[in-house]
């Protein structure tokens, strides 16, 4: 990655082919963990001047109305947050000469108090590019991190590094913008909030009908929220008609000004006293899942309310949409439609469509619920069918979890076409993750929004939607089992490939649920070699499966000290969850040993530590419980140098191939989460380690 300095830029396209949509995030870290700040974006012309107040970003105004910009919300990052942005550059105005990217503090903070500063860009495909590291930022509440700007029809990206103590409405002021009274717009925005709770209270018993007849809605408006693709948000409050003027026409309302006092988005709150007569009755769901009775049923349902969603939540369908190719811009979406396919139209499950600069990106859904396979001879059909049209991708979506370099469908295309189309595959782990994450840990831009994706997830979650994601470790599974029992599994039996596929498949389903709960990057962590083909790398495991009868994991946790690896012993039936945490730097080992002692107070007994030394197979080893009475037993005999800590969990395994009580995909899911909450969780964080020999872009 590249280190770009203060006043330093560089051209876009000398980084990546891939910049047409690039993605800003802005780090900081606190002592505390408390520190925290917001980030804006401006859009200027020749003049260095907004074109209207419009061209302000901020958390009041996140989303761009053509998706050239979209704010996307705060992450947890180590001892503080990332907030990130989202650009197309290729929808920018062309009167934009320049992007300023920014941050401002509130509540009297500034930016002298925070740590670890830095503008991270990335490409569309999610890969860094460069980076800005920020020293001493100064007593400033309001900071400019760098701006984007055209030079010969190129966009080029600035490191500005300026601080404003005015705060966040001077900065705004200083380029054009016309900001409202921050005392007026904490007042209204107290009485939105006012407003916005009666009206959450109201959705709280039930029904879109209801919400909308306390609004005193006319029935036009009754009939088009009732309907579910029609929802855009809640209805308020009741508006009386505007006075007239004498001559019978309608004053003119001034555009509002841009409002700095910031208004919080929630969630809606569940009721704390309910009305129901008996704790059996259930509230009203916007997306009921009980008449669901046959796989066909679940399919057609499952897939309507998810593309409902996705056209009503930009953030959402931005979300699932983006990895794919498609741009920032308006989305529509249908289901169950016909496409003439020789004698017989093809019915794909959905459609998705995103209009950008009058230009439109298509990509045909094919959906599986429950544990119902892909089939070739469709998905075949509907890539066909997107070539012959034009369209630019097909996505599949089920139960299953794709792997690297190995596709769940095999397909032909003809590579006389110019037009390519994208086989692309999600998961409905996935889409569960990213709903998660927006309503728990990013935000999005209003309440409506949060309670539909709320709405959503419940029903994903639930027992009869049939959309749980990878929950069989397949045929195999007891045959491979049996045989290592027995020890008549032989090397090269394709059995123990077909395993070792599950479970990588089932590794990426637990990162998916734990970096949901979390709000934090969770990854499998791969040893080999950066190039090597995966099918060697899973035949290499399948041997070792044969030798060992082990399956072995590494999980990676953003903020973590170490990777948390997960051992499946099937000859003992034992599951091992462990992490390696290395020895300070600075003090004494028995100060080691007493503070990671008070570190796990709340971690089980039966946690077992074990002492890592330099040059040795293994140090001092016993359970938390003795630990905790001789810290002392941790260190080793001698003048053996201390390396660093093994902290490990056993548990029994589950047998079954499913995802039952007592299965196997339960049982790794419960103690990876178990470890994580017990004993990752009060551990130290790393420090952020800058590398002093990192290339250095040249200024120009």
């Amino acid at each position: 990655m590249y280190e770009l300095t203060k006043g330093a830029n560089v051209r876009l396209a000398s980084l990546s082919e891939n910049v047409g949509s690039v993605i800003v995030s802005l780090d900081w870290a606190s002592s505390t963990g408390e520190g925290d700040a917001d980030v804006s974006v401006l859009l200027l012309d020749l003049n260095g001047k907004v074109r209207s107040d419009g061209d302000f970003y901020f958390y009041n105004n996140p989303v761009a109305a053509d998706g050239s910009v979209q704010l996307l919300g705060k992450a947890p990052s180590g001892n503080g947050n990332r907030d990130r942005i989202s650009f197309d550059l290729t929808a920018i105005p062309g009167d934009v000469d320049r992007i300023v990217v920014a941050a401002s503090r509130y509540d009297g903070g500034h930016f002298g108090e925070l740590d670890d500063l830095q503008l991270t860009l990335s490409d569309g495909s999610g890969d860094d590019l460069l980076r800005f590291v920020i020293g001493d930022a100064g007593a400033v509440s309001a900071f400019i991190f760098g701006e984007f700007y055209r030079r010969g029809g190129e966009w080029k990206l600035r490191a500005v590094g300026q601080g404003y103590d005015a705060g966040l409405a001077g900065l705004a002021s200083d380029f054009g913008v016309d900001i409202e009274d921050d005392a007026a717009a904490e007042e209204e925005a107290a009485a939105e909030d006012a407003a916005a709770e009666d009206t959450r209270d109201s959705a709280a018993s039930g029904t879109v009908a209801d919400v909308v007849a306390d609004a005193d809605a006319d029935a036009d408006a009754v009939a088009a929220a009732t309907a579910v693709g029609s929802i855009s948000q809640p209805v308020l409050a009741a508006v009386p008609p505007p006075r007239q003027s004498a001559d019978g026409t309608e004053p003119k309302k001034p555009a509002p000004r841009p409002r700095t006092a910031k208004k919080k988005v929630t969630l809606p709150k569940t009721a704390k006293k309910t009305l129901a007569e008996n704790e059996s009755w259930k509230g009203a769901r916007l997306f009921p899942v009980t008449a669901l009775k046959s796989d066909r049923d679940r399919e057609t349902r499952a897939t309507s309310v998810l593309l409902s969603v996705m056209a009503q939540v930009p953030e959402f369908g931005r979300r699932l949409t983006a990895p794919f190719g498609a741009p920032a811009g308006r989305m529509e979406t249908f289901a169950e439609v016909s496409l003439p396919h020789g004698e017989t139209p093809r019915r794909p499950d959905g459609v998705i469509r995103v209009e950008r600069a009058g230009k439109l990106w298509t990509a045909l859904l094919e959906t599986k619920t429950n544990g119902n396979a892909l089939k070739a001879d469709q998905v075949q059909a509907y890539m066909d069918i997107a070539a012959r049209r034009g369209y630019e991708a097909v996505i599949t979506l089920s139960n299953d979890v794709a792997l690297e370099g190995r596709p769940l469908v095999d397909v032909k295309t003809d590579g006389r076409r110019k037009h390519k189309v994208a086989l692309r595959h999600l998961s409905w782990a996935e889409v569960a993750h990213q709903a998660q994450m927006l309503i728990r840990h990013e935000g999005v831009s209003n309440m409506a929004h949060a309670w539909l994706l709320q709405e959503l997830l419940h029903y994903l979650q639930h027992e009869s939607s049939g959309c749980h994601g990878f929950q069989n470790m397949g045929a195999a599974w007891v045959p491979v089992r049996n045989g290592i029992d027995d020890e008549t599994l032989c090397h090269g039996d394709p059995r123990a490939l077909e395993v070792v596929e599950s479970w990588e498949r089932l590794i990426r389903q637990v990162c998916l649920r734990l970096g949901g709960e979390l709000g934090q990057k969770v990854l499998p962590a791969q040893r080999s070699k950066r190039g090597t083909d995966p099918g060697e790398r899973r035949a290499g495991l399948a041997d070792q499966l044969c030798r060992e009868g082990r399956l072995h994991a590494e999980v990676r946790i953003e903020g973590t000290p170490g990777l948390l690896a997960v051992v499946a012993d099937l000859r003992t039936g034992r599951l091992r969850t462990c992490t390696e945490i290395p020895a300070p730097t600075q003090g004494y080992p028995l100060t080691w040993a007493k503070r990671l002692v008070r570190r796990l107070a709340e971690a089980p007994a039966d946690l077992h530590v074990e002492t890592l030394v330099d040059g040795a197979e293994g140090g001092p080893r016993g359970t938390l419980e003795r630990l905790r009475r001789e810290p002392g037993d941790m260190l080793p005999k001698g003048d053996a140098r201390i390396t660093g800590f093994r902290l490990s969990l056993f548990k029994s395994m589950g047998s079954g191939r499913g995802n039952a009580e007592s299965g196997f995909i339960r049982s790794v899911d419960d103690a990876v989460h178990r470890f994580y909450a017990t004993v990752v969780a009060h551990l130290d964080h790393p420090t952020p380690r800058r590398s002093p020999s990192a290339e250095r872009v040249p200024t120009g």
